[in-house]
């Protein structure tokens, strides 16, 4: 569906912002007229139910997002057709018109009316999953902020320890988990925990389940043989306040990491695509969802792996001009998905056999580890695209053997 071949009774540009939105209507008798709307979902409902009324018929709607609150806002009425247009293509657009640079919300509405009705063909309806599959691609890109804000605050938790208090680092190979945090709240200073029975210590891990029991004389001893770094108390009690309350958020964190991967795991185990994205060698629980959520359900959305590829962010911008030719990083691309498929590459490097050998030519050949990395990522689409449009899990000894039968020099 594009504008040229379904019939719409008004057609709107905005221009979103977070305390108000500036819309550009066109009527029927192609007139414009601009209003300017609080972006309360009151204020957006009233305009919009007063709009249809004058229309009698379906709204195209011209904005930057493909999601975020005015999108979630508009999704809601059925009469609304939303056409997401890139904000590079607008910024160009608007430079053509305005080469000094002078930016106006009015006028940028102005100019994404203009280019849903002048160039229907590039500019293409916005057409949402399943509700499963928006759901689960919310839950992991949430997730993996959580991920980020962990790993900030495991961060910041290390720096603080050297501090005062290095020994904990260690004692324990993983910094940023509820044994190491709880550890810490209980234990926050070297003169506290020299002070505590070695009974004490040995019952606070025999608690704990895993391992630890196996390294809990170990690590009494190191206690013991341990001298502090500092024995002034303004440094102590300061930091180890700072250690309590870095514990404590980084305990908070991982409890809702834990409450994400249940949810993912659970919604993704529901879907036709699954068996599919738990196929490929190293998804995982984490990234298996997230592969899927980059193909999505609607297999018309590409019409081929080069499509994907490029939306993905792999495949690299070639420039030509006379003589000259510049090939650079993509960078108009969905950060997340490009994300994605870099890190899911890297992990088949030690869990594909040709993926393994195609890296290690990679490098022999002068590239380095990301750039080896990201034309492993490019060449894994092709194959993920191939199995995504059949419907068909990925063989690794399948692939293999086609790999053979073509004398593929990977297997040289």
């Amino acid at each position: 569906m594009t504008i040229s071949n379904k019939q719409f009774a008004y057609f709107v540009g905005i221009d979103w912002a977070s305390d108000k939105h500036d819309a550009c209507i066109q009527l029927r008798d192609s007139n414009r007229e601009f209003v300017v709307l609080d972006s309360s979902p009151e204020s957006i409902d009233n305009w919009l139910s007063e709009l249809h009324k004058r229309s009698k018929g379906p709204i195209a709607v011209a904005l930057e997002l493909t999601k975020g609150p005015i999108v979630y806002a508009l999704q809601k009425y059925d009469f609304v057709t939303l056409f997401p247009i890139n904000p590079a293509m607008l910024a160009r657009y608007r430079k053509a018109f305005s080469p000094s640079g002078a930016k106006d919300d009015p006028t940028d509405a102005e100019l994404a009316l203009d280019l849903m009705l002048k160039y229907p063909d590039k500019i293409k309806p916005l057409k949402p999953n399943s509700q499963s599959v928006r759901k689960l691609a919310f839950l992991v890109e949430q997730r993996r902020r959580l991920v980020e804000d962990k790993k900030r605050l495991s961060n910041r938790l290390i720096n603080t320890l050297k501090q005062y208090y290095p020994q904990p680092l260690s004692w324990f190979s993983h910094r940023s988990t509820e044994l190491f945090c709880e550890f810490l709240i209980r234990f926050p200073t070297l003169q506290r925990i020299k002070r505590s029975k070695p009974d004490t210590i040995r019952k606070f891990f025999q608690r704990r389940p895993g391992r630890q029991g196996a390294l809990t004389e170990e690590r009494i001893e190191a206690i013991k043989a341990s001298i502090p770094l500092t024995e002034d108390p303004s440094i102590l009690e300061s930091h180890a306040l700072l250690t309590a309350a870095i514990c404590n958020q980084l305990l908070a964190v991982i409890i809702s990491i834990r409450s994400f991967d249940n949810e993912i795991a659970s919604l993704f185990d529901s879907m036709a695509d699954a068996e599919i994205f738990r196929s490929l060698p190293g998804t995982g629980p984490c990234l298996a969802p997230r592969l899927l959520v980059a193909f999505g359900e609607d297999r018309s959305r590409y019409n081929s792996a080069a499509e994907l590829q490029k939306y993905a962010g792999v495949a690299p911008v070639v420039e030509r001009s006379g003589k000259k030719v510049w090939i650079h990083w993509r960078w108009q691309c969905s950060k997340f998905m490009r994300q994605t498929f870099v890190e899911w590459a890297e992990k088949t490097v030690r869990t594909s056999y040709w993926a393994g050998l195609y890296y290690q030519q990679r490098r022999a050949k002068g590239a380095s580890h990301n750039t080896a990395v990201r034309a492993l990522a490019f060449k894994w689409i092709r194959i993920i695209y191939r199995c995504w449009k059949t419907k068909t899990p990925y063989n690794e000894s399948k692939y293999l053997k086609s790999l053979k039968a073509k004398n593929s020099p990977l297997l040289a």
